[in-house]
């Protein structure tokens, strides 16, 4: 009985924060609902999601599960960055071998893709590892939002680039265009990869 009255008010609870604050997902309601009440947030989002089944209440965007296994989760839309990010890699990569400096106007697209190549894809890989989920206030110190990755990833990717050629310039390779290219290519997968895994397991450990 006691189990009953509470989860009831719980529910009216629910409905109330609905009505005020009109969340967009099951994890914003459950973190507003948090706030009023003493009770777990797996309590809270599994009445929820029970409201849900039952139609009683009714969210634009209802919460999605992480897949638990990285084949599937590269598969969600939630790593569309990831794959985004490689095939811009892949494919500057290719175009700049492929294409001569001097084929205008393809030569064009070359300077663009290298442009990102170079100035964009490397710090934001690496930022995306460092930091590998949006924060969505500013209370989370292990988060960052999208103007800051911005700001960031443009600053680092100036950082390393120059700090390749010269690593590279104590090697057999020398600093020149082709190990260059390779190289950041190499880093960029690299920390493309290491930031996806990362992100896969912090929003499995958030759903739990």
């Amino acid at each position: 009985m006691g189990k009953n009255s509470t989860e009831k008010e719980l529910a009216q609870t629910i409905i109330k924060v609905i009505k005020e604050k009109k969340p967009q997902t099951v994890k914003q309601l459950a973190s507003f609902v948090k706030e009023r009440v003493s009770v777990g947030e797996r309590e809270i989002v599994d009445l929820i999601l029970k409201l849900q089944r039952e139609g009683k209440i009714t969210l634009e965007k209802p919460l999605k599960s992480t897949p638990q296994n990285l084949i599937s989760y590269l598969k969600t839309g939630k790593a569309c960055w990831y794959w985004i990010t490689v095939t811009l890699a892949a494919t500057a990569t290719i175009v700049v071998f492929a294409v001569p400096e001097n084929s205008f106007p393809l030569a064009y697209i070359r300077y663009l893709l290298g442009a990102i190549f170079v100035l964009w894809l490397p710090g934001y890989s690496f930022i995306k590892a460092l930091f590998p989920v949006e924060g969505s206030n500013k209370k989370s110190s292990g988060n960052l939002d999208s103007i800051e990755r911005v700001a960031i990833s443009i600053g680092l990717s100036l950082a390393l680039v120059p700090i390749v050629g010269l690593l590279l310039n104590y090697t057999p390779l020398g600093i020149r265009l082709t190990p260059i290219v390779l190289s950041l290519f190499t880093l960029t997968t690299i920390f493309a990869t290491v930031a996806i895994v990362r992100e896969h397991r912090t929003k499995i450990k958030t759903s739990m």
